[in-house]
């Protein structure tokens, strides 16, 4: 848990972050090209070969815009990551629960499964190495979480469960299987998992296994 001088420090660094989304002109297109330059240089590099003066000549941009604006490759991180929540993605409703479950796995899989590095697990693997690029991905995770409770709260609508549901349990049982085959077992790619995945957590979740936490 933060201290209270660190949440201090995050909160101001996220309303930097939101100044700098709402800025247009030439500061959105450099904040664009900055950001493009890092997950580029990450997927080729790693993060032991993301510096700054590597992303200002990759963009285009002077070295001390990047060090005035990011100050160091952690904040580079982390804005490559909380940009990632700026979208309006949601859960897609294909109207049961199951197939809800599958779309998300697809989704998931598709990003890990591409027989090689790319930016989602060189993302993850940065959040190893850098506390700033964590804490945005945990804020990306929490993001994702939130929105994706509509899908137990529709299941629950049509019926298909027993009772309330803990939400995030059953979305990490859905999903779990995939970061375990993909990331930690390093399994060859399955195009079953994603459908296998979800067809047993929708039974778990339909048997009464994510009952609403007390």
């Amino acid at each position: 848990m933060d201290s209270p001088a660190q949440a201090s420090e995050d909160s101001g660094r996220q309303e930097t972050a939101t100044r700098r989304r709402r800025t247009g002109g030439r500061s959105a297109r450099v904040r664009a090209q900055v950001l493009e330059a890092v997950g580029a240089l990450l997927l080729e590099a790693g993060y032991d070969g993301l510096t700054v003066d590597a992303v200002a000549e990759r963009a285009g941009v002077h070295r001390t815009t990047v060090y005035r604006r990011w100050r160091d490759v952690g904040a580079l991180l982390a804005d490559v990551l909380d940009t990632a929540s700026d979208d309006t993605w949601s859960p897609p409703d294909t109207g049961s629960l199951e197939g809800d479950l599958t779309a998300l796995n697809q989704e998931v899989y598709e990003a890990l499964a591409g027989g090689g590095p790319t930016l989602t697990t060189a993302l993850i693997a940065a959040g190893f190495r850098s506390p700033e690029a964590a804490a945005a991905l945990s804020r990306f995770w929490e993001d994702r979480y939130a929105r994706c409770a509509v899908v137990v709260t529709r299941a629950a609508g049509r019926g298909e469960l027993p009772g309330p549901a803990d939400g995030r349990a059953l979305l990490v049982a859905a999903t779990a299987p995939l970061y375990h085959e993909l990331l930690l077992v390093r399994a060859a790619p399955d195009p079953a998992l994603p459908h296998r995945a979800a067809r047993a957590a929708a039974a778990a979740a339909r048997a009464g296994a994510f009952g609403a936490p007390r």
